[in-house]
């Protein structure tokens, strides 16, 4: 079977929570879907953007929607119970991919996006545990029927397995006293809950060294990337997706941290066209042609006026390549 794929129960289509979608012109635009083409979109989460890139196909076109998240999907699925057959919802993984198009039988594909950023429905569900600003169990999965939770986690690290964590995921300066203070308390009582650690690490960061962020964003950043696996196969992943698409394709990708966003455009960068002889040369002879040419040369970044509307969006970065035709 290829994958489980949502169920749609028509009588929770009004009780769908409303998400707002992220760059959501300038990625339509930069997109662009062809009329009646086929477009995987990786990442459904509440569907934003999926909804417009269905508008976008059209009746003959059709969107093959995955996501990590059943709960989302299925939320997903129901809002978006017109388009009948157009939309094909899948519970699995975007790392997949190359299994998912070769089984289903997708090709070709004439348009990619994958948003990595977290929706509003899993942020402000406090039982799914991502936020600090609300009392929940500390889990973070998004697929909550497999893997460790952030709690999990958290007592089977050591200190010096978390201050590792804190520094390579959420580029945390204060690593090594969060993960003290972490630890010691671990000693004292079991951090299972988000206001509980949240706590923790606002009381181990002195006033004078806060800045405009809560002292546990960068924490519960590290937890949730570490938890999801979310940089594991993140180059290989953008450049399968690439490879993938049919001649003239197009690939959108939006990052919501620096981390996720280096990966992307360092895996891009790889794939256009590019000269890797030595300096001394004097012309070059590698003869390095490339794969897809970049749609946008530096990240889109939301406008001031999308921030004001979403502040969730301002760390939002899109990155848009085209795939070459044979010969091109």
């Amino acid at each position: 079977m290829l994958a489980e794929a949502a169920i749609v129960n028509p009588s929770r289509r009004d009780s769908t929570p409303r998400h707002q979608a992220v760059l959501l012109r300038e990625t339509l635009e930069l997109l662009a879907p062809p009329r009646g083409g086929t477009v995987i979109d990786c990442t459904v989460g509440m569907g934003g953007h999926t909804r417009a890139l269905l508008e976008a196909v059209g009746p003959s076109g059709r969107v093959v929607g995955l996501d990590r998240d059943s709960e989302s999907l299925a939320l997903a699925t129901e809002s978006l119970w017109e388009f009948g057959d157009c939309f094909i919802p899948l519970h699995a993984d975007y790392r997949d991919l190359p299994r998912i198009l070769t089984e289903g039988g997708f090709g070709p594909v004439h348009a990619l996006l994958a948003d990595f950023g977290f929706s509003s429905f899993q942020m402000d569900s406090p039982e799914r545990g991502f936020s600090f600003s609300s009392e929940g169990p500390l889990d973070m999965r998004l697929d909550r029927s497999r893997g460790l939770t952030a709690a999990q986690l958290l007592a089977a690290w050591d200190e010096a397995e978390l201050a590792r964590a804190l520094k390579e995921y959420g580029e945390e300066h204060a690593a090594r006293r969060i993960a003290k203070a972490v630890a010691r308390e671990q000693q004292k009582k079991a951090i299972v809950t988000t206001l509980h650690l949240a706590r923790v690490v606002e009381a181990a960061i002195p006033a004078a060294r806060r800045f405009r962020i809560h002292p546990a964003t960068r924490t519960f950043q590290a937890l949730r990337i570490a938890v999801n696996r979310e940089l594991e196969g993140l180059e290989e992943f953008v450049e399968q997706a690439c490879r993938m698409l049919g001649p003239r394709g197009r690939a959108a990708f939006i990052s919501f941290h620096s981390l996720e966003d280096r990966a992307v455009k360092h895996t891009l960068a790889k794939l256009t066209p590019h000269c890797v002889c030595p300096p001394a040369l004097p012309r070059c002879v590698c003869g390095r042609k490339g794969i897809v040419e970049r749609i946008t040369r530096k990240a889109v970044r939301p406008s001031s006026e999308e921030i004001l509307a979403n502040p969730r969006s301002r760390s939002a970065r899109l990155r848009v390549i085209r795939r070459f035709e044979e010969g091109e």
